[in-house]
């Protein structure tokens, strides 16, 4: 039986690092992850996306700066970038696909 909820989050995690890969070496606003995860997740809300960024940080693959006034500010670090260029391998919790590519 498939966890639909389960699969989302971990897929949204994968959508999440190939974002902040494609803005390097620019840390983009939490915004416009947003704007590019809702083009495939319409639904998504910012709270969705702050407890997955928030998951990812815990996980060493991203940088957060939680500024005062509101807005975070993310940004991919080695590890992250490893993983979106499948360098290295993937622990479970991030649905990046097999590597099907030599």
């Amino acid at each position: 039986m498939i966890d639909a909820d389960k699969a989302r989050r971990e897929t949204l995690r994968w959508y999440i690092l190939l974002t902040l890969n494609k803005s390097r070496p620019v840390d983009p606003h939490e915004a416009v992850v947003l704007s590019t995860i809702q083009g495939i997740y319409p639904d998504c809300t910012p709270m969705e996306l702050r407890r997955e960024l928030d998951y990812l940080e815990h996980r060493s693959l991203v940088t957060l700066v939680k500024q005062p006034s509101g807005p975070w500010i993310c940004g991919l670090i080695h590890y992250g970038v490893d993983i979106a260029e499948y360098t290295v391998e993937c622990r479970p919790g991030i649905a990046r696909p097999e590597k099907y590519w030599s």
